[in-house]
């Protein structure tokens, strides 16, 4: 009980660090025009997990042993990473993707300020996040750390990451132009690396380069975080099946209604969470065995699998 307290505690100090520097980061007018504002802020304060940016953190301190001024580096790279995952919410909502009208418990971004504007938040999102990487911290003895963040995340967030993975999910479901494709067990575990896995991975590793955290620790925390994602992704496929939609903030049994692919639906609900905790469990002992497991990477694994929402 003292132990998941303890996370709780960090979580949530975690989260309102994120939040107040989110606060300072985005635009306000006159600096750019007031819809385009209030519609960034509507989606990036509707709340959420912020697991990305708080695993940003927890990685700097794991890798740093709770260094504070490597915790507070990385937190630039962490508000980043929440922008461009709010920005791909934000078009994943959109009627052209997903065609979603709930998100964290209120009306998606487009139903409230309609396509176009939602188009122009999510790009403005996008495009803040990489201003915000190349200008914080202003520090230039940070700039090659800054430099590989960068490329990290940039390649997490494009075509060989996120935005792939949404490509293949729209062929799947049947949604792009061309023949729909078909996923087996591998091509769905490929589809979620690139469409969840990669900013998850990218997530952590940029905590750890921001703290200056040697190459050994870096390639266990992008090993740690694989599975993690993939266990994350899992764990949201179940929930969509049997979560409780009040709880989960958003429409529940959409996947099922668009017959995309999931884990539920080629493994059945009690192999995916097996492969779920398998995941962990591989997670969990990546970190032990590169010394990171007296951190918060572990306690953030379990919350992930054990999550209901």
């Amino acid at each position: 009980m003292a132990a998941a307290e303890s996370l709780r505690a960090f979580l949530d100090a975690a989260r309102a660090r994120v939040d107040a520097a989110l606060e300072q980061y985005l635009p306000l007018p006159p600096g750019c025009p007031a819809i385009v504002s209030e519609a960034m802020r509507y989606s990036v304060f509707a709340g959420g997990k912020r697991l990305r940016p708080v695993l940003t953190l927890a990685s700097a301190d794991a890798t740093s042993r709770h260094d504070e001024r490597a915790i507070a580096d990385a937190l630039p790279a962490a508000c980043a990473i929440e922008l461009i995952h709010t920005y791909s919410l934000i078009h994943d909502d959109l009627p052209a993707m997903d065609n979603d009208t709930l998100r964290r418990g209120r009306p998606t971004l487009h139903v409230v300020y309609g396509d176009g504007i939602a188009v122009l938040a999510g790009d403005g999102l996008h495009a803040e996040a990489f201003t915000l990487l190349a200008r914080e911290p202003a520090s230039p003895s940070l700039a090659a750390r800054k430099l590989r963040v960068i490329e990290v995340i940039g390649a997490a967030a494009g075509p060989v990451g996120m935005v792939g993975g949404q490509a293949i999910d729209l062929q799947a479901a049947g949604q792009a132009l061309g023949q729909r494709i078909t996923l087996d067990g591998d091509g769905l575990r490929a589809m979620h690396a690139r469409k969840t896995g990669a900013l998850i991975r990218a997530s952590a590793v940029a905590g750890a380069i921001m703290a200056g955290a040697p190459e050994d620790a870096v390639q266990a925390v992008d090993r740690y975080a694989a599975d993690l994602g993939l266990a994350f992704q899992i764990v949201d496929d179940i929930l969509d099946v049997e979560g409780d939609p009040n709880a989960l903030g958003k429409t529940a049994g959409k996947d099922a209604a668009d017959a995309k692919p999931t884990y539920p639906a080629l493994f059945g609900l009690e192999r995916s969470r097996a492969l779920a905790g398998e995941c962990i469990g591989r997670a969990k002992a990546t970190l032990a065995g590169a010394g990171l497991a007296d951190g918060w990477l572990g306690g953030i694994a379990d919350w992930v699998v054990g999550r209901k929402n």
